[in-house]
């Protein structure tokens, strides 16, 4: 699964982790995230998210 990188404070989402602050359980990918669902260090929105390669 594909890792994503928040762009305004570099968080990085790995979908083999989740994110337990937010209730996102582990195996989640970032395309099945919620709509609401923000980055747990800054608060920036999911498209300010880029994919790692």
């Amino acid at each position: 699964m594909r890792k994503y990188r928040c762009m305004i404070c570099g968080y990085l989402y790995d979908p083999d982790n989740g994110d337990a602050s937010g209730g996102i359980a582990s195996g989640t990918t970032f395309e099945d995230l919620p709509d609401n669902w923000s980055c747990p260090v800054c608060g920036a929105d999911a498209a300010e998210f880029k994919p790692v390669e």
